[in-house]
């Protein structure tokens, strides 16, 4: 499966840091690379392109020194930047996740890519306990109640790509 890493927002929740979000380090690593570096683990992910754009072109610059593929988007809209990165890739099913997620590992995009089922699922959404996330000091900007708990989405998914591009 294909893997997309959205790292072309503008960062506006971080304030003026200084710094590209998907640049920040979390130890000897900045977050894109660490997310990358758990892709290429993933026993599921066969191709990995990352969406950059204006926002972000240090994190560009980066990705390329190290051999990444990039797709340059306009960095205007998520959704926008969405269809414009999902045209560049081919497979039918693509995993995406944003770049600031510097603790996932190549088990947690294998376990999402294994659960997720074409034939039932159009689409999969990861989501993480309500409990969970406050119980390590964030305040989810969106909860879902489901089946009576409370998640908040991870930014994972798996996609049907021809149907996203076309709008369904």
């Amino acid at each position: 499966m294909e893997a997309l890493v959205h790292a072309g927002g503008k960062g506006t929740r971080m304030g003026k840091c200084g710094i590209e979000k998907p640049m920040m380090k979390v130890g000897d690593k900045c977050t894109v690379e660490r997310v990358i570096d758990a892709l290429k683990g993933a026993r599921n992910v066969d191709r990995i392109l990352v969406s950059v754009s204006d926002n972000t072109l240090e994190t560009e610059k980066y990705l390329k020194s190290i051999g990444v593929e990039t797709v340059r988007t306009s960095g205007d809209d998520f959704m926008g930047d969405l269809h414009q990165a999902l045209g560049c890739l081919n497979g039918d099913y693509v995993l995406t996740t944003p770049s600031d997620l510097p603790l996932i590992t190549s088990e947690i995009f294998d376990s999402i890519v294994d659960y997720f089922n074409p034939r039932t699922m159009d689409s999969l959404l990861a989501v993480i306990d309500e409990k969970i996330v406050r119980g390590i000091g964030i305040t989810p900007s969106y909860v879902r109640e489901e089946r009576g708990k409370h998640w908040v989405l991870s930014g994972v998914s798996v996609i049907d790509r021809k149907k996203t591009l076309a709008g369904e």
